[in-house]
């Protein structure tokens, strides 16, 4: 049967997630650079997020707070939603949306997803994190097996998933989460994140000297983002290079502990927009070794920033970096970073020549034609939605056209 679906103008989109403006980080900047497009663009958008007295940054779009409580051990850093009740429940009747996005498959989310079947609205959510990987860096991996079997369970009751790269997709669909996978990848302000903004002076300012090679680690001071790895790996690596030094960028739970055994390290805090920028280009070496990674803002920020990276071998960071191309990939342990780690800090020939096309790769990541692509996927949900609803069945010619999108 052949049935016209309606292209449906203009989006009301409900977003739900986790954190939205309390703690800056890649999946919170990717989803307020969404938000800022599709307003933009004539849609609408409601957030839906725990919030913070104090939020971090000022965020994009109109934001409903969630009832939510501290996750315990990380000092107010992240909060965990309560759900859809009171002021929430009836934003969202009011808002009366026709697209559920989700971007954390917590309890929140969860309601989310039961709303949107409630109402018969699609629903699709953003993969931005393994949160079933975390339980390991907490003594605690036995719980790993039952967070990926719900995450299939919640990812499979969604329309469309999007993973932020190629190699994020073939995990989640080697591990049977979600259905209909689709990229959803991040872009870079290569104006913002330049080489021309390094700064000698800012150098000097905090120790180094010039013949020192600069290792920067960018992100938030948590176990799971691998900063044991980080500096034992370093420690090790300045045997044999001994001009290496550390810059740490970023604030967390662990920051104290990290201080006190990378004493050597310079730690300049949370940074933003320009100061950031300063920061990345100022360094010589981008050294990312986490595995929880999806994408990997920060390692393209620091590729457009001109620099050599060296990333763990896992998903997020193979869609990225080329192995000896621009940058280098390790197994993600000790003695392969600090391998590899040493090799750049002994040669400036290859740092620059992997820093150089590290720059001329992030040119291809750009937020515009990245968000219209997803506004695209949207589209399409919203039309295989309203097909079913229609009784609609699929033929085999109809299968293979969704499958080529």
């Amino acid at each position: 049967m052949n049935v016209h679906i309606q292209q449906y103008r203009p989006l009301r989109v409900a977003l739900f997630s986790g954190n939205y403006n309390y703690v800056m980080d890649g999946p919170v900047r990717a989803l307020n650079m969404l938000v800022a497009y599709l307003e933009n663009a004539g849609h609408e958008v409601l957030v839906f997020a725990p919030t913070t007295k104090k939020p971090a940054f000022q965020h994009s779009g109109t934001l409903i707070s969630v009832p939510s409580i501290a996750f315990p051990g990380r000092r107010g850093e992240y909060r965990f939603g309560l759900g859809l009740h009171g002021k929430a429940r009836r934003k969202l009747d009011e808002f009366k949306p026709n697209l559920i996005h989700i971007a954390a498959p917590d309890y929140t989310g969860y309601g989310a997803l039961n709303y949107a079947r409630d109402h018969n609205i699609p629903a699709v959510a953003s993969f931005h994190t393994r949160f079933d990987t975390y339980p390991r860096y907490y003594k605690a991996r036995w719980l790993e097996q039952y967070l990926t079997r719900y995450l299939r369970h919640f990812y499979g009751r969604c329309q469309q998933v999007y993973a932020p790269s190629q190699s994020m997709i073939d995990e989640l669909r080697a591990d049977g989460i979600g259905g209909d996978i689709r990229l959803w990848s991040r872009g870079v302000d290569s104006d913002l994140f330049n080489p021309n903004r390094r700064d000698a002076a800012w150098r000097e300012a905090r120790g180094f000297t010039p013949d020192n090679v600069v290792v920067a680690f960018v992100g938030r001071i948590v176990l799971e983002k691998g900063i044991d790895v980080f500096t034992n790996a370093f420690l090790r690596a300045r045997e044999k290079a001994p001009t290496l030094k550390a810059l740490i960028v970023g604030d967390g739970p662990e920051r104290q502990k990290f201080e006190k055994v990378l004493p050597c390290a310079k730690f300049e805090g949370y940074l933003q927009g320009g100061d950031l920028a300063r920061a990345y280009a100022s360094a010589d070496i981008f050294f990312n070794p986490s595995i929880t990674e999806t994408f990997g803002n920060v390692t393209l920020e620091a590729m457009s920033s001109g620099l050599s990276t060296l990333c763990a071998a896992a998903a997020g960071s193979k869609s990225l970096v080329e192995d000896n191309v621009t940058g280098f990939l390790a197994e993600p342990n000790m003695e392969s970073f600090a391998h590899k780690l040493s090799i750049l800090g002994r040669d400036a020939a290859l740092r620059q020549r992997l820093a150089a096309a590290a720059r001329a790769k992030s040119a291809r990541f750009a937020w515009n034609e990245v968000l219209t692509k997803l506004v695209g996927h949207y589209a399409e949900a919203r039309n295989i939605d309203a097909q079913a609803r229609l009784g609609y069945r699929e033929t085999p010619a109809t299968s293979a056209r969704q499958s080529a999108a």
